[in-house]
């Protein structure tokens, strides 16, 4: 019997490629979404793999949504052996120019989005004890940025929730796993469906990364546990740079205004109320900035042995000037008792 994989936000960018990575490597796959005529269009793509495909519509950030199409893949595609938290929303604005109303649907769509759907995965999993859930996360998690402090504040939000969650887990002895991937920019539809607030087209700073490449981080996310996986440059420097100096990250990461800023344009509402129309696509507006790289990731394992590395020779770069030291006191104490010679 075929795998059951859910992917939030699964109809567009990196929820599309990664429903497509899943499909490919032989799961069944259910998608999450919004818009109606996307998750068809979604769903004959994913049916081209072969395997068993179900779209649901619906909002994340109304749990009792999300919990009934819990039950709905339970039901029609089988047990759920991962599920993938993926669906998110911004707006592109100074803070003062934010509502409230903006800020509660950010935090719905992008945080407690990824609550709900944990908490749908789990009811299900836990009596089984297994399966894993994926939070889709960014660099921004890390570290936040300007003009998009809501998107920001929620994905560092997600980090607390998952790393809480995951202690509880390891308490109870609940064989679940728990994984943060954090993503660089990617190229997705996402950064035209925005809501904006600058006068301005969204642009992004090089490098930015094929979603296809976060679709393989995730997918091995889901086969093999780990705790957290970073994926791309950016995001590596970005979370070093918070632990090096958290001051120097704040203005380094305030350059980010002005690479934000593209040409001069109206104003959008975006989809943080309601879907922006389009197409099911994977890929958005930068493919000229695009690298192509799929396998520029790393996991928690590969990072805790480079900084255990790093630890053991700052270790014994101290240990070693503090047996200097000692071993300079100990010859200057015999040359002051040595009597002195004229």
């Amino acid at each position: 019997m075929a795998r059951v994989v859910v992917v939030t936000g699964g109809t567009a960018g990196i929820g599309l490629a990664t429903a497509h990575a899943f499909a490919r490597d032989g799961w069944s796959v259910g998608i999450v979404a919004r818009d109606e005529s996307r998750l068809r269009d979604a769903e004959a793509a994913l049916r081209r793999h072969g395997g068993a495909v179900l779209g649901v519509s619906a909002d994340v950030a109304d749990v009792d949504a999300v919990n009934a199409a819990a039950d709905r893949f339970e039901t029609e595609l089988g047990p759920i052996d991962a599920w993938v938290n993926n669906a998110m929303s911004s707006i592109v604005a100074p803070v003062p120019e934010i509502t409230p109303e903006e800020w509660r649907r950010v935090t719905e769509t992008t945080y407690l989005s990824q609550v709900w759907g944990t908490l749908a995965a789990l009811r299900h999993m836990r009596p089984r004890n297994r399966g894993t859930i994926v939070q889709v996360s960014s660099g921004l998690g890390l570290r936040s940025m300007p003009l998009q402090v809501p998107y920001c504040a929620a994905k560092h939000a997600v980090t607390g929730f998952t790393d809480g969650l995951r202690s509880e887990l390891l308490h109870e002895g609940v064989d679940i796993g728990l994984t943060v991937v954090y993503l660089p920019a990617v190229n997705t539809p996402q950064f035209g469906w925005a809501r904006t607030r600058t006068g301005a087209e969204q642009d992004i700073p090089a490098p930015v990364f094929d979603p296809r490449l976060c679709a393989d981080a995730i997918l091995f996310a889901a086969r093999n546990r780990r705790r957290d996986i970073w994926v791309g440059r950016s995001t590596v420097q970005m979370g070093l740079l918070q632990v090096v100096s958290p001051a120097l990250a704040d203005r380094f990461m305030a350059r980010g205004w002005d690479a934000q800023i593209g040409a001069p344009a109206p104003d959008k509402p975006g989809n943080l109320f309601a879907p922006a129309p389009g197409p099911a696509a994977i890929d958005g507006k930068f493919a000229d900035k695009t690298t192509p790289t799929r396998s520029e990731f790393v996991t928690d394992r590969q990072r805790d042995i480079l900084v255990g590395g790093l630890a053991a020779i700052c270790l014994g770069g101290v240990a070693a000037l503090a047996l200097a030291g000692h071993a300079t006191r100990r010859l200057a104490g015999r040359r002051r008792i040595l009597p002195r010679v004229f």
